[in-house]
């Protein structure tokens, strides 16, 4: 059994595998492919997923439109586990389909925090104004020779 060090990152297979179950999930979600009507009236993004070294475990990131309801959209995700396992797993006709684990995709707290650094005064006048160059801070130390 190959074994995997911690500071390795996800195989090439495995990021393929994610990026497959990725897909379909999402577009079991946008079809309503899941028989549960709670679900289906919920528009969720995919975010990311990511396999386990055996591929046998599936992290998914998910997000509702909007942002309101991650809680709710995560038990809703859970609760049709089975099922959803069962559709990803006979479109991508592999030996054992994945065991699903929902997550809130915190990509979208990450941007929401750099629209506000950049929404900061201070931050946007100094973008505007421009950081001075190195060796122009002080003009009067100039070396043109025109003493």
């Amino acid at each position: 059994m190959k074994k995997y060090s911690r500071g390795k990152g996800p195989s090439t297979r495995q990021l393929r595998m994610g990026e497959l179950v990725r897909r379909r999930l999402a577009e079991i979600l946008m079809r309503g492919e899941v028989h549960d009507p709670e679900l289906n009236a919920m528009s969720i993004t995919v975010g990311e997923v990511r396999m386990s070294p055996d591929l046998r475990i599936a992290t998914a990131y998910v997000q509702p439109l909007g942002g309101e309801g991650v809680e709710a959209a995560i038990e809703a995700l859970a609760r049709n586990r089975p099922a959803i396992r069962r559709l990803v797993g006979k479109d991508l006709r592999v030996k054992y389909p994945p065991d699903f684990r929902f997550r809130p995709d915190p990509i979208f707290d990450h941007l929401d925090h750099a629209r506000a650094l950049f929404s900061d005064e201070k931050l946007r006048r100094d973008v505007e104004n421009g950081a001075p160059e190195e060796g122009h801070a002080d003009e009067g130390n100039s070396d043109n020779g025109e003493n």
